[in-house]
Parts: structure tokens; sequence; C-alpha cells
């Protein structure tokens, strides 16, 4: 569905995230208490952006059926993840740890990727 353009934007994406993250990580441990803790925390969100513009580029290239795809695996993906973390979270009322927020976006990466191979399913 997503175009060889697509999978290059993300391969950079994706290894100048890596890049930033351990970096950033490194930094974290070396200096636990400066002034830059949070900048440097939070700058591998900086390639998570751009991967995130690439997905909306990808998706603007792609024809009227593809994008339908795209736009059903999506509300699976925000409508299963919703039922989950809500669903969790009347757990953790009764003593269930606590999950990382992180775990939700990449829950819901995951969700849509299901909701699309279940949408490409019906158009076959």
């Amino acid at each position: 569905m997503f175009d060889r353009r697509y999978g290059f934007e993300m391969l950079g994406g994706f290894l100048v995230y890596a890049i930033v993250l351990a970096v950033s990580l490194s930094f974290l441990k070396g200096h636990p208490h400066s002034v830059w803790r949070i900048p440097m925390t939070l700058a591998p969100i900086i390639p998570i952006g751009f991967m995130m513009s690439a997905v909306i580029r990808g998706v603007r290239r792609m024809d009227e059926m593809h994008k339908q795809i795209q736009l059903e695996a999506l509300v699976f993906a925000f409508c299963a993840t919703t039922f989950l973390s809500i669903s969790y979270g009347f757990l953790e009322n009764i003593g269930f740890p606590s999950v990382n927020w992180m775990w939700a976006g990449v829950g819901m990466i995951g969700l849509w990727g299901i909701g699309g191979a279940i949408a490409s399913m019906r158009y076959r």
C-alpha cells in the first residue's frame, strides 16, 4: 500500500530515532541532574514527528481504495485502543499494576497493522 519513497522516509526516520535515543539515554545516565535532562528526555520525539509526517505524506500519495483501507484500519486501532485502555484502567482500580503511557501508542500502532490486515481482506 505504501510506496518505496515512504519506506525510505520511515527507515531514515527510524535510524535517526535510534541514534537520538541512544545519545539521549547515554546523556541522561551520565548527567542525571543536568538542566538539560528534560530536553534530552524529549529529544527522541523529534524524529518520531518526522516519521508521523512520512505516514501522512504516504497516505496522501495513495489511491482512494488504499486510503479507505487505512481509514478503516485507523478507526479499528482507535476504537480497540480506547476499549483496551479503559478496560485496563478499571482493572487498575482493583490493584493491577499501572502501565506506562508510552505503551498506548505502541499498542495503537500494532492495532493499526491488525486493522489494516482485516480491512485489506474486504477488498480482495
